[in-house]
């Protein structure tokens, strides 16, 4: 019989904290632009700003989560997310506004921080991400239908997200008080799978870069091109979000039964004709079937791409180092965006970012491929037409989570006795590899 699997709720409260910035991009951005003395790139710039401070935290905390304890990180970056994004929510001076969001920027990117450098040390990384991508949609759908119906503002949104730090605080007291630590004679180990870390850091930050120039200016096709109303918008944008809830429950319910190559490469080619449908958009029609497709398919591939992540290091720094490389792309995207629609118009920028995820969807594929069979454990146990399902290594330190659960009972192991002289004990032995690829 297998352990039950809980989910951690306070961990995806955190997640859920950290990532509801990105998720609101596309209101903040276009509040920033009606509500404050700011064009539509300078808006952009606000938003960029915002997510690269996010982007900078996971950098400078990659390596510092295990020495000052996870609780304290988190408490911090929640305080941080409260007090930035709520004083930018109650003034109207756009430089204490960007402050405030570079400050509730930088706290947004330490829950992050924490909340992925945990998730990687779960039996079921993919588990944890999913259900936080899940509760982060849910709220980020409410939030669309709710603020429109507010009043005008640049505020709302950013209240928002320092209203759910603060619902996300109470819970903190049961994070732990440092993260789960690796056996000792690996304390000090370098980055495992570099080659591949840094190849999936590399695609992540392009692969972001595109999602968010079309979600940074997604309110304002909508507004300007297909020339809907903010609350047609917003609805579109809730029912999108909803839709999203779809796609992580199938790929929670999915799993790993088509490894991790599969759900990205494919996904990131269909999103890349997703992004051209809502880049051409001119009616609602055609707007609310590219944002829906798109927003069911980019969580789906998220979700995937963050376990591949949180597979190559069980003490989680490749996961907060793929997922600050991955808010450096987020960050750029919505400057991105917007001076690509300026110059070259919404349908030429969406075939620019089609065409660059095209490209970049065949290095995340490789390194899946790569790492979805590359032996976590020492012996292998082989079903199938002789692929390996399970390898074994009880030295590497990986976490029973990074072994796909297949279905199919064990097989019963069946001792054989075989009528020749026991081999003398050694007295001595070698070492072993120092490594397990």
């Amino acid at each position: 019989m297998f352990a039950p699997r809980t989910t951690p709720w306070p961990l995806v409260a955190l997640f859920t904290a950290g990532y509801l910035a990105p998720y609101l991009l596309p209101t903040t951005v276009g509040r920033l632009d009606s509500g404050l003395p700011l064009s539509a790139t300078e808006a952009g710039a606000v938003g960029s700003a915002l997510l690269l401070s996010s982007a900078t935290a996971g950098f400078a905390l990659a390596a510092r989560v295990e020495r000052i304890g996870a609780r304290t990180l988190a408490r911090l970056g929640l305080a941080l997310t409260l007090l930035g994004y709520g004083a930018a929510a109650l003034t109207t001076t756009v430089p204490a506004v960007v402050a405030g969001a570079m400050v509730g920027g930088f706290g947004s990117g330490t829950a992050t921080t924490v909340a992925a450098t945990l998730i990687a040390a779960q039996r079921d990384p993919h588990r944890a991400s999913t259900a936080g991508l899940l509760t982060v949609s849910a709220l980020a759908g409410a939030v669309y239908l709710t603020v429109p119906h507010l009043g005008p503002g640049h505020g709302l949104p950013l209240a928002a997200i320092a209203l759910t730090a603060l619902a996300v605080w109470p819970l903190t007291g049961r994070l732990p008080a440092g993260t789960p630590a690796a056996p000792a004679r690996h304390h000090k180990a370098r980055l495992p799978h570099a080659r591949s870390g840094l190849v999936l850091a590399a695609a992540m930050l392009c692969w972001s870069l595109a999602q968010n120039s079309l979600w940074g200016v997604s309110g304002q096709i909508g507004l300007t091109q297909a020339r809907l109303g903010e609350a047609t918008v917003g609805a579109v944008f809730a029912v999108a979000l909803g839709a999203g809830l779809t796609g992580v429950l199938a790929a929670g319910a999915l799993g790993a039964r088509l490894g991790r190559a599969v759900p990205i490469g494919a996904g990131t080619v269909l999103i890349a004709g997703c992004i051209v449908l809502s880049a051409c958009a001119t009616d609602l029609a055609s707007f609310a079937t590219g944002e829906i497709a798109w927003n069911t398919l980019y969580p789906v591939v998220l979700s995937y791409l963050i376990g591949l992540a949180a597979s190559l290091d069980p003490r989680g720094r490749w996961a907060v180092l793929v997922g600050s490389a991955s808010s450096l792309g987020t960050a750029a995207g919505p400057l991105a965006g917007s001076v690509l629609s300026a110059q070259a118009g919404f349908p030429v920028m969406g075939a620019i970012l089609a065409a660059g995820l095209l490209v970049i969807a065949l290095p995340m594929t490789a390194v899946a491929l790569h790492t979805g069979g590359r032996p976590l454990l020492a012996g292998a146990i082989r079903r199938r037409g002789g692929h390996p399902a399970a390898l074994v290594a009880a030295t590497t330190g990986t976490p029973t989570g990074a072994v796909p659960e297949i279905g199919a009972p064990e097989q019963q192991v069946v001792e054989i006795p075989v009528d020749t002289p026991a081999v003398p004990a050694q007295r001595a032995y070698g070492k072993a590899g120092s490594e397990v690829l």
